[in-house]
C-alpha cells in the first residue's frame, strides 16, 4: 500500500475518533455525492438463510452467506479507495467490538466490497490491518457482488472521476442481523456509540 493511502486511512480513523457532525443516514452515499439522500429501499435486505451467495474472503475461503446463521451478523458494504465513510465507519466498528467485551467475540463482522475491480483478496487483507482483527473482508466477481447487494437491499453505483479513475457510491449504514439470521436493525453512519452499541447488543440477545 503507498504512502498517499496510508495516510488516507490514517485520516479517516482520526475522523471516526473526533466523532464528526456528518450525521449522514443509512442510505447515504461516498463520493462526490456524499451529502445527497440515495433514497429509501422499499424491502428489508432479505435473511441470511435466504442468501446462496458464496464470496472469498481476505484469507482466501470461500463462504456461503447463509453459513453465516447460527451467530448474530454486523455487515458493512465498502471498499478499500473509499475516502472517508468506510475507514471512518470501521474505525467506529473497531471501538464499538472493544466497547462489547468478550460480547463481541459472539459476532460475525462483515466488510463486503462493492468495488470487487480493485479489491483483491490481497488488497482488503492489507487494508484491514488497520482495524480490528475480528473484521472479515470479502470479495468475489463482479457478478457475485452484484448478487448479494441485492440481497441485503444495498444501493452501489460506480461513479466516473475522471478519465481512468471512479468511485463507488453505496449505501453507508452497518446491517444487524440475529443468529437465525433475521434482518434486526440498522446503524446509521456516524451513530453515536451510546446508541450503537444497544443495538447490538439486542441482536446478541
Amino acid at each position: 500500500m503507498n504512502l498517499s493511502r496510508r495516510l488516507l486511512l490514517g485520516a479517516g480513523a482520526v475522523t471516526a475518533l473526533g466523532a464528526g457532525t456528518l450525521g449522514l443516514g443509512w442510505w447515504q452515499v461516498d463520493g462526490p455525492g456524499a451529502a445527497r439522500p440515495a433514497g429509501p429501499s422499499p424491502k428489508l435486505p432479505r435473511p441470511l438463510s435466504e442468501m446462496d451467495v458464496t464470496l472469498t474472503d481476505h484469507r482466501g475461503r470461500r463462504v456461503t452467506i447463509s453459513d453465516w446463521v447460527g451467530r448474530p451478523s454486523l455487515v458493512f458494504f465498502g471498499f478499500t479507495y473509499c475516502p472517508e465513510v468506510c475507514p471512518t465507519t470501521l474505525s467506529d466498528i473497531s471501538l464499538w467490538l472493544d466497547g462489547l467485551g468478550a460480547e463481541a467475540d459472539l459476532l460475525n463482522v462483515a466488510l463486503i466490497t462493492v468495488d470487487p475491480e480493485r479489491d483483491t483478496i490481497a488488497a482488503l487483507a492489507d487494508y484491514l490491518t488497520y482495524f480490528d482483527p475480528r473484521i472479515t473482508g470479502y470479495t468475489g466477481t463482479p457478478k457475485e457482488i452484484a448478487r448479494v447487494a441485492e440481497a441485503f437491499r444495498v444501493r452501489v453505483e460506480r461513479r466516473p472521476l475522471g478519465e481512468d479513475d471512479y468511485t463507488m457510491d453505496h449505501t453507508s449504514g452497518v446491517l444487524l442481523f440475529r443468529a437465525d439470521g433475521r434482518f434486526g436493525s440498522i446503524i446509521d453512519y456516524h451513530e453515536d456509540r451510546a446508541s450503537a452499541l444497544p443495538k447490538i447488543r439486542r441482536v446478541l440477545s
